[in-house]
Parts: structure tokens; sequence; C-alpha cells
């Protein structure tokens, strides 16, 4: 027993298959297989511990089987089934072959402080791409085909992180609806390839399929990362369907409070309880199986609070503590969602190292400092340097912040300068749902308009956000098709529109909006230039006037930064010069702003400036802008 790894294991040298299963609440465990229509029962009656096995003899791969507990007639789903199929609405567990032969493929292994991380779903990204095959749009094989990866090696990004591939189902409430759940956060079979992005060619599977995607992404230099669920399930609350662990072993697998109801943190309906070391196992065991079987080169955890909760959060919980410790895990890039919605929730700048987490605060900021003008210097600064006061502690660095101004969850950048409300009503909940609070701003118009001065503007304002948070330091996030313009028409919360509402419209490229595009692929290029924005260490700044720094913090004069220049809320020039030699100088305000550079310009290479007077160091620049400058050395 052993030996014997936990869910089904093919075996090709005696034509068998070995089936292990974790519950500690059952006194009877039956296997059922599906042969032509028929299911045939086969008790389980070996258990060492709390673990049932068997090993069956001349069964194939594809054999589709399903567990019994106790004397409950459901057909319950294997924990560890790593593949998943339907047939007249009764979900199966597939047993499968995973040998892949990978080739020269190897982890690409990018520094964290040479990372730039593009936020993609997998259908959405390809589904309307008109130069892509069409059997291939919103495939793993569409996302890999050469017009994809040319697209994102041009633009320069590093990492991409997909919404979940997991396979997922669509809640109950959004069946009737006839919508479905588009990101893809209801998973039910964490070890299984969702099977909607699938292309059904010939001689592939979902799962190979998949393994083709990661390895001509790595081919191209373009690392993969995969946003996971491991805080509740598809089986959601008391009421929800009961597909797999429920049935299982529900009290060892779900919080439950003392009137033994599930307790949700999530806002799903249940919560996993990751301190117990059966459910610890299987977590460790699929995170390592999309790294050993799938070559992934990171995961972002959703709600990622609840791997630590023991119930409240500890940072040293026993599943932080097991991640920590597995020589797997600890080369590969990890990302939390440092929040739940249970109490004490929030807990930004609180996880371990080696853990990353999603910068909210980073967002906010950005998004008020540049559409809404209230934001002070110091507080800008803060945030433009990696938040250092959240994340300079336990040996992390400042790639510990993923900065982002918007994801999938929320509005899109040119919706952000686009509209003031959310416009959420196609998901049918009376637009209750989704971000109240966006600090986003219209200009003037809500929507689309026809005013050359306000797309102007808010053109402008576009690139300024995008330019402030590709030369942040701290790691990098864009959503894609924001380096174009993509619109979702002002909803907030597309998690439920697999549709042209959310797929990215390739045409609108062409035909608007290449000048962004290659606007932001500029400043791409010029942060990988720039020393200061690719090194591990903590911003040192020149306060005590050294010769060498990363950092000097200059007012409109081209002085240091005063306590009353850092108190100034804006609008106020800002001048950051990096590592002796690049100055950006940031015009928040309405107006054009003239500056006093503090030396000689030798080249402006972003953004657009004009010598002020016949004294070189005298400048103007436009309003709402950015501009980057080489100093003469």
């Amino acid at each position: 027993m052993n030996y014997l790894p936990m869910g089904s294991c093919y075996h090709a040298k005696n034509n068998s298959v070995s089936f292990t299963l974790f519950s500690a609440s059952a006194f009877k465990v039956e296997l059922c297989l599906l042969n032509n229509g028929s299911v045939t029962t086969i008790p389980i009656n070996e258990k060492i511990g709390e673990v049932w096995f068997t090993c069956i003899e001349n069964i194939k791969t594809g054999t589709l089987y399903c567990y019994r507990i106790n004397d409950n007639q459901l057909l319950l789903l294997d924990p560890y089934a790593k593949a998943i199929e339907v047939i007249d609405g009764q979900f199966w567990s597939v047993v499968i072959d995973d040998n892949y032969d990978w080739g020269d493929d190897y982890p690409i292994n990018i520094p964290w402080s040479k990372t730039i991380i593009y936020e993609a779903h997998v259908k959405g990204l390809t589904k309307l791409h008109p130069n892509i095959p069409e059997q291939l749009r919103g495939t793993y094989a569409g996302l890999s085909h050469p017009i994809m990866i040319d697209y994102l090696t041009e633009l320069g990004i590093t990492t991409i992180e997909l919404l979940p591939v997991q396979f997922h189902l669509d809640e109950p409430r959004l069946q009737q609806l006839k919508l479905h759940n588009y990101w893809g956060y209801n998973v039910i079979a964490p070890f299984a390839v969702e099977t909607k992005y699938w292309s059904k060619r010939p001689n592939t599977t979902p799962l190979s399929e998949f393994q083709d995607m990661v390895k001509a992404l790595h081919k191209a230099g373009i690392e993969v990362i995969l946003d996971v669920v491991f805080n509740h399930t598809a089986e959601l609350d008391a009421s929800g369907p009961t597909l797999s662990l429920k049935g299982i072993d529900p009290h060892n697998y779900y919080w439950h409070d003392e009137q033994d109801h599930l307790i949700n943190w999530t806002g799903c309906g249940n919560s996993l309880k990751l301190t117990h070391p059966k459910v610890i196992q299987w977590v460790m065991d699929c995170l390592r199986y999309w790294v050993c079987t799938c070559h992934i080169d990171g995961f972002r955890f959703d709600l990622g609070t609840l791997l630590g909760r023991t119930p409240e959060f500890n940072s040293t919980s026993p599943l932080f503590i097991a991640i920590q410790q597995d020589p797997i895990l600890q080369k590969i890039k990890l990302i939390a969602e440092p929040w739940d919605i249970g109490q004490g929730g929030y807990q930004l700048g609180n996880f371990p190292y080696p853990f990353a987490e999603w910068n909210d605060k980073y967002r906010d900021t950005m998004r008020r400092f540049w559409l809404y003008q209230d934001i002070s210097l110091g507080e800008f600064a803060q945030r433009f340097a990696a938040s250092s006061m959240l994340f300079e502690k336990q040996g992390r660095t400042p790639a510990s912040s993923i900065n982002y101004i918007t994801c999938h969850d929320g509005f899109t950048m040119n919706d952000l300068v686009s509209f003031d409300q959310k416009h959420n009503l196609a998901n049918c909940e009376n637009n209750n749902d989704g971000n109240n609070q966006n600090w986003s701003n219209n200009f003037g118009v809500e929507g689309a308009t026809d005013s050359p001065d306000i797309l102007q503007k808010r053109l402008i304002i576009q690139k300024s956000l995008l330019a402030t948070l590709l030369l942040s330091q701290g790691t990098p996030m864009l959503l894609a098709g924001d380096e174009w313009g993509n619109s979702q028409q002002g909803n907030n919360n597309g998690y439920c529109q697999d549709n042209e509402l959310t797929w990215l419209n390739w045409t609108f490229i062409k035909d608007n909006n290449k000048d962004l595009f290659n606007y932001v692929k500029s400043v791409i290029q010029i942060r990988k230039q720039i020393v200061a924005l690719n090194h591990h260490h903590w911003w040192q700044d020149n306060t005590q006037n050294q010769t060498s720094y990363d950092v000097r913090w200059l007012n409109q004069q081209g002085n240091l930064m005063s306590v009353s220049d850092w108190q100034q809320i804006a609008p106020k020039i800002l001048q950051i010069e990096l590592s002796n030699k690049w100055l950006i100088v940031i015009n928040v305000s309405d107006e054009q702003q003239s500056f006093c550079a503090p030396g000689i310009i030798k080249k402006c290479i972003l953004g657009q400036i004009e010598q002020q007077q016949i004294d070189t160091h005298n400048w103007n620049i436009n309003a709402h802008a950015v501009s980057i400058l080489i100093l003469q050395e």
C-alpha cells in the first residue's frame, strides 16, 4: 500500500489500475465502474488508517469510475480525478495515462525582478481572433498558435497568468438563467484540465493539448502561471450538489461551525479545511501534479487567506509550512490574493515568504492619483516603490508586491476612463453585483462618445496609468487587452458572461488603437533597460548624498523632495530619477506644467516635452502625462 499514489493510477507493466481514496467517516466504500452503459460495483475492503485502496487488473485507460460511500447511492467523483467525462448528466472520473514527451522543455525560471505578468482567459484571449484558425479559437491550441505567441513576444511580457483551467461547473443559479461561469472559480476536480478549452482535434486530449500549449509558450520564453481555487468547491452550500467531497468526508474536507453548518468565508457556500493532514496532502499533491505533469511555472491562489486559516489567519499555518518545505514548490512562483470575506480576512502584506501578493492598495492609489487627483505625492511614491511599508520584512523582496491597476475582476482600463458607474444588468442581478467603488472617471460622457477631446483625454490617461504600472518597482501585472483599449461596455463583473462582451475584440486594435499597443510595448522595453527595476533589493535613495543610488525623488524645481512636497496633494509635478540616468516626469494636473530637470537632458524616449527657454534645464510637459528622459551622464 505504501507505494500506491492517491487517486487512480494506471500500471502499464501488468495492465492494472490502483484506486486509493481517503475517507475517515466511511464504513463502506464501493468502486463503481461504467462499462457499456452498465455500472459494475466492486467493494473496497482493504484499508490502512483512513485510506481505502484496491487494485483491479485488466482495466484500460479511459475507464470511467466513481465511488459510493456507506449506503448512499450517490456516485461521487474521485478528489484526485485527472480527467472528467459527463454522461447523461452524471460526472465520471476517468482513468488516464498522463505520460507525455516533453523533449527538451525545461523551467524558464525568470527572476521575479524581471517578471512582467499578463493576465488572460484561455478562451477569451483567442475566441474572436480573426487570424487564428476557427477550430482553434478559444482553445489551448489557439493560445499556443504562432500568431498568438508572436503577439505576446512582440508585446514583451514574460509570464502569462491564466484564469482557472481546473475542471469547473456552472452554478445551479446560472444554469437556470442560461448563463455560464466564464471565469471558472467553481472548481470540482482540481487535478483535471478543463475540457471546454480543448479543440477536440484527433490524437489529442484536453491534457495533451494543454501540455502542448505550455511547451510552445516555454519555447518562446514565456512562463505559465495558473489561477487555482483551493478555498471552496462547486458543491457550494448545504443546498448545493453533492458531487465529491461532501459525500466522501465532509467534516474533514470542509470547515463547519458549532451547529454543524458549513462555514462560508468565501461567499460561495463552503470553505475547504486546509488544516487536516490529508486535505493538505490533497492540495500539495495537486500543485505538484500541475508542476511535474504539466510543467507549470507558478500559481495564483484565489481568496488566498483561506490557505492560512486555522481558523484564524496564521502565516505559519500547516499548509504554508508544507509549501515552504516542499522541494518542488520552492522553485516556482507563488502569488496570493490576500483576502477572503471572513472575519480578519484582509491580510495584505502578511503572507510568508516566498509568496507574492496582489496589491489592491496599489490599484486604488494609482486610480485615485490619476482620475481623482486626491492622493499625496508621498502616498503615490510609497506605492510606486513597491509598498515597502507592507512588504519590506521577513526577507521579502519588492517583487512581493504584484502591482496592478485592472484585472479580470473589475473594469478594463478603457472602461475605467469611460464609465462612472458599473453596467452589470446582463448578469441578471439587478446591477447589485460587482464593486461599487471603482475610482473611475468618464470625463464627461458615460460610455462611448464621438467627442475628439474626450477620446484624446481618455487615451492620454490610459497611457499614463499603464506607464505608471510598468515603471513602478514591484511585479507589474497587465490585464489582457488593456494594451489596446479592450472594453466590456462598463460591466465590472463579467464572471458569467461567456460571450462577445468578455472575449477580446481583436479587430479593435487593428482599427483603433495600434498607437496604444505600440506605447505599451515601448514602456515594457524601457522597463527592461532600467537597472533599478530589474534587481532584487529595495531602492536606496540619495538622502545621504551618495554618488550612486537607485532613486532620487525630485520636485518641480529639480530639488530633493521636502516634507511639504511629500504632503502635497496632486496636482503637482513629480520627477523620479532612477539608476543615475533615467528621469520619469509625471504631470497629473489638468494643465501643462513647467519643470526644471536635475541635469542636462540627452534624449526624450517616451512622451513629449518642450524646451521652455534657452536654459536647457527648463521644460514644459503636457497635462496628465508621463515622460521618460535620459540624462546626460
